[in-house]
C-alpha cells in the first residue's frame, strides 16, 4: 500500500506543479493544493501516516539544508538588525490580532493569548522553495526572511514556555527554555566555526561511494537532532549546517550531490504532508471564525514584519515582500497547535478551524510571492 501511495504523490506533484508554472504560478502552490485533493479532505488515496510524516520532516530538513548552502552567511549578518526588526514585529501584531480574534468569539484570555502566539510562529520553508523557484533566494529579502524566522522561532518558544509556567500546564521552565536556546546558538557557532570542516575533511577522502553528500547529510541531521533536542526546531538545525557546509570547498558538491535526492522523493513528500492535514469536518459551523482568523493571519504578518523591514531602510516594495514571506505558518504552527491541544490551551471545537487557516497561510503565500517578486 506504501508503494502505491509514494507513486500517487510522487505523480501527482511533478503533474501539479507542472499545471501551477503553465498557469504562470510557482510550482510549490500546486504541489500544496495536490495535497489537499488526494488526501483525507478530497479523495482520501493518501493517509497522514507515521511513515509519510517522518519522510516528510526529512523533506523538510534537506530543503531547508540546501537554502542553507545557498544562503551568503556575509549578507545573513549585514541584515541581522533588520531581520531581528521584522521578527520582532511579526510577533508583536499576530499576538494582539490573535488574542482579540479569539475574544471575539468567546475564547477565555488564555486560550485567546495561545491563539494570539500560535498566529505569531512563521515557517519559511514553503517560502523558502517559492524564491528558490522564482530564482530570488540569494536577494537581501530573502535573506533578511531566513535571519528573520530564526528569530521569530526562538522568541515563539520563549514566549510558549512564559505561557505555560504562567498558567501551570506542562513541565516548562522559562529559565531552562531561555538558557537552551542560548546553548544551541553558541554551541552552532563552534561547531560551524571549528567542527565542521574538520569534519568533512575526514569524511569526505572516505575510499566508500558517495562520501561526500554522505558526510553533509550527516552533519545536517547531526545539527537538526541538536536543535530538536535544545527545544529549537530542527529545520533551524539543518539551515545552520547548510550554512556551516556553505563556507567550505564541499559545498558546490554537496548541493550538487543533494538536489537530485531531495528534489525526487522527499520534498514532494513534505508538500503533500501539508495538504494531508486539512479537514472540511465542522467547517460550515465556524466559518466566519475561519474568515476573520484567516484575514487576521494573512495581514498582522504582512503589516508586523513588513514594518520592521521599514523601520530598517528597506523601500515600500521590499517591506511588502518581506512582510509577505513571513505570512506562512506550515509546520512549526502545526507542531504549536498540537501541543496548545494536548495542554488544553487550545479549546477542541477551534482546532480543525485553526488548523485549516494554519493551511491557508501557508497556500496564499506562494502566488502572493510570485506577485510581489515578479512586479
Amino acid at each position: 500500500m506504501f508503494f502505491f501511495q509514494l507513486l500517487i504523490i510522487l505523480l501527482s506533484t511533478k503533474l501539479a506543479g507542472d499545471v501551477s508554472v503553465r498557469l504562470g504560478q510557482p510550482a510549490v502552490l500546486g504541489k500544496l493544493i495536490i495535497g489537499i485533493i488526494i488526501g483525507p479532505a478530497v479523495f482520501g488515496w493518501i493517509d497522514n501516516s507515521d511513515l509519510i510524516t517522518q519522510l516528510s520532516q526529512i523533506g523538510v530538513l534537506l530543503l531547508m539544508f540546501l537554502a542553507g548552502l545557498e544562503t551568503d552567511i556575509g549578507e545573513l549578518n549585514r541584515n541581522r538588525k533588520s531581520s531581528l526588526a521584522v521578527a520582532i514585529g511579526g510577533i508583536i501584531v499576530p499576538l494582539v490580532g490573535g488574542y482579540y480574534v479569539g475574544i471575539l468569539f468567546g475564547m477565555d484570555h488564555i486560550p485567546a493569548i495561545f491563539l494570539g502566539l500560535l498566529f505569531s510562529a512563521t515557517s519559511v520553508s514553503i517560502t523558502v522553495q517559492t524564491l528558490r523557484d522564482l530564482g530570488k533566494l540569494d536577494s537581501r529579502e530573502s535573506v533578511t526572511i531566513l535571519g528573520a524566522a530564526i528569530v521569530d522561532d526562538v522568541l515563539v518558544v520563549v514566549l510558549l514556555a512564559f505561557l505555560m509556567s504562567f498558567t501551570g500546564v506542562g513541565d516548562a521552565s522559562l529559565g531552562i527554555v531561555i538558557g537552551q536556546k542560548f546553548a544551541f546558538f553558541i554551541i552552532i557557532v563552534l561547531l560551524g566555526w571549528k567542527v565542521v570542516p574538520l569534519v568533512m575533511k575526514w569524511l569526505a577522502p572516505l575510499k566508500v561511494t558517495e562520501a561526500v553528500i554522505s558526510a553533509g547529510l550527516i552533519i545536517c541531521f547531526a545539527f537538526a537532532f541538536l536543535a530538536e533536542k535544545l527545544g529549537v526546531a530542527g529545520i533551524i538545525g539543518a539551515f545552520a549546517a547548510g550554512v556551516a557546509i556553505s563556507q567550505t570547498s564541499y559545498k558546490k558538491k554537496v548541493e550538487e550531490k543533494l538536489e537530485p535526492i531531495a528534489y525526487a522523493v522527499f520534498v514532494p513528500i513534505f508538500f503533500v504532508s501539508i495538504g494531508l492535514a486539512v479537514s472540511f469536518e465542522g467547517f460550515s459551523d465556524q466559518i466566519w471564525f475561519v474568515v476573520v482568523l484567516s484575514v487576521m493571519a494573512i495581514l498582522s504578518k504582512l503589516i508586523g514584519s513588513g514594518l520592521g523591514a521599514r523601520l530598517t531602510g528597506f523601500n515600500n516594495h521590499s517591506s511588502m515582500s518581506i512582510g509577505i514571506g513571513m505570512i506562512s505558518r506550515g509546520e512549526v504552527a502545526l507542531i504549536i497547535a498540537a501541543i496548545g491541544l494536548e495542554l488544553q490551551l487550545l479549546p477542541q471545537e477551534y482546532y480543525t478551524a485553526v488548523i485549516f487557516v494554519l493551511i491557508l497561510t501557508t497556500i496564499v503565500t506562494p502566488p502572493l510571492l510570485k506577485w510581489k517578486f515578479g512586479r
